[in-house]
């Protein structure tokens, strides 16, 4: 497990982009991991990687069967009216293949694909929202498109209608905890939870809205 920065790329690095899993190979001194849990490029947080192959075709088939846990924070735009504080988003993923983007949609249609999330409001400043996302499908951009269709625009990202980049070229979406069954077969659940990597003074205020509504 690693908690990724922002900018790393966890496969298929390309130009100037750090390659994850080359840093890893090259601080472990063995074989080059391999991401079963992938994250997008501008995106931090926990990253499950294995090194050898019987270990990750175990986890790949527990990703395929949504025996795993998957929690994120995001710092979003505030939109132009109120949201619900809790709710369930389903949408149909289309992928843009030209300008690598998904699109979400109300509808299904023949080349989309379902995809479904939870979202808690967990607090707010004066420009932006915290929520907490429980992942229940893994696509492609899958939580920046759905929070987009909403209005909803990570802080940063561009590419899904955010207003301003981020000074590191990051967005405010970090994959906070992954829970899975131990590949040792022995029944037990590991989980693995980080903070933001980055912490400023905005992370600091979503951690501590996080800690009140778990005292409440």
């Amino acid at each position: 497990m690693v908690n990724k920065l922002p900018g790393e790329a966890v496969e298929g690095a390309r130009d100037r982009t750090v390659d994850l899993p080359c840093l890893l190979a090259q601080h472990t001194g063995g074989n080059q991991p391999v991401a079963v849990h992938r994250l997008d490029v501008p995106v931090s947080g926990c990253c499950l990687f294995a090194r050898v192959p019987e270990t990750r075709a175990f986890l790949s088939a527990a990703f395929a069967k949504s025996l795993i846990e998957k929690r994120y924070w995001a710092i979003v735009e505030k939109p132009p009216s109120s949201i619900p504080p809790e709710r369930e988003l389903l949408h149909y993923i289309q992928i843009d293949l030209k300008h690598n983007k998904s699109v979400a949609y109300t509808e299904a249609s023949p080349g989309r694909k379902k995809a479904l999330m939870r979202y808690q409001l967990v607090g707010s400043g004066e420009r932006y929202l915290f929520l907490e996302i429980e992942l229940l499908s893994g696509r492609h951009h899958q939580i920046r498109a759905q929070l987009a269709r909403e209005c909803l625009r990570v802080k940063g990202d561009l590419k899904y209608g955010a207003r301003r980049s981020e000074p590191n070229g990051g967005i405010r979406l970090h994959a906070h905890l992954l829970a899975f069954p131990d590949p040792s077969g022995n029944g037990k659940t590991i989980r693995a939870s980080a903070l933001p990597p980055l912490m400023d003074r905005l992370w600091e205020a979503f951690v501590a809205c996080i800690a009140e509504t778990r005292s409440i």
